[in-house]
């Protein structure tokens, strides 16, 4: 497989959860880490910060102005709420929004001007509700079917221009992650009893699954992984 020695990967949400996770792995690994976050103070000590709110396209942009070479860009940064169609309220929709969906494709889109010649990777973290919405997915959910179009649609565009980026996408069941308290807020009782009956994913086993993609070799495209805990029934 590939070494990721001397590698430079660029990772979203990395101050928590499934970046921070991931970050770790990469770091051991001997890569060069930028992660980009609101929280610097968070991340793991040999890892480069890069600040910024990404709800804010500006900031979206600005993390790439003066970037230099990458070889691989994985979007973890994620927001999640538990808002119904019928009744949730449409603040929640647009910020899911503007971080899942808008600011995830501004970073494939402005990454592709970052990677060598010899080409790079690029790996979106959707969500089992982007394949099947559960009873409480809401717009939640909507989000990570958008995750989903903008993975395939760019790779099927890169494929067209014969661009040698690949994109895959993982879509993780229920994690216990900070977003899932966040998702759960207000119904603390629901989250508790969940994790009771449940063995839930941990971030670093959604975080070997990238990294699994990251050293494949580059003869093998990974398109989408789904991975779930086994005791999560949907």
């Amino acid at each position: 497989m590939p070494s990721l020695q001397g590698k430079t990967l660029l990772v979203t949400g990395a101050s928590s959860g499934i970046g921070r996770a991931l970050c770790q792995l990469l770091v051991e690994r001997g890569a060069n880490v930028l992660g980009v976050t609101r929280r610097p103070s968070a991340l793991h000590e040999e890892v480069s910060p890069i600040q910024a709110d990404l709800s804010r396209r500006e900031e979206v942009s600005a993390v790439f102005q003066g970037l230099g070479r990458i070889d691989a860009l994985v979007n973890c940064a994620g927001v999640g709420y538990l808002s119904r169609i019928v009744d949730g309220n449409p603040a929640d929709w647009e910020e899911m929004w503007r971080v899942n969906v808008m600011a995830l494709a501004l970073c494939c889109q402005l990454s592709l001007k970052h990677f060598p010649a010899s080409g790079g990777r690029i790996v979106n973290v959707s969500s089992m509700s982007g394949h099947s919405v559960p009873p409480s997915g809401g717009f939640f959910a909507a989000t990570k079917f958008g995750v989903r179009a903008v993975t395939d649609a760019l790779r099927s565009e890169l494929r067209a221009s014969n661009l040698p980026v690949q994109v895959a996408c993982v879509s993780p069941g229920v994690v216990d992650t900070p977003l899932l308290d966040q998702y759960f807020r207000g119904r603390e009782e629901s989250l508790s009893q969940t994790r009771a009956a449940t063995r839930m994913l941990d971030p670093e086993d959604v975080a070997w699954a990238i990294l699994g993609i990251l050293e494949a070799p580059f003869h093998v495209e990974i398109s989408d992984i789904l991975i779930r805990s086994a005791q999560q029934r949907s």
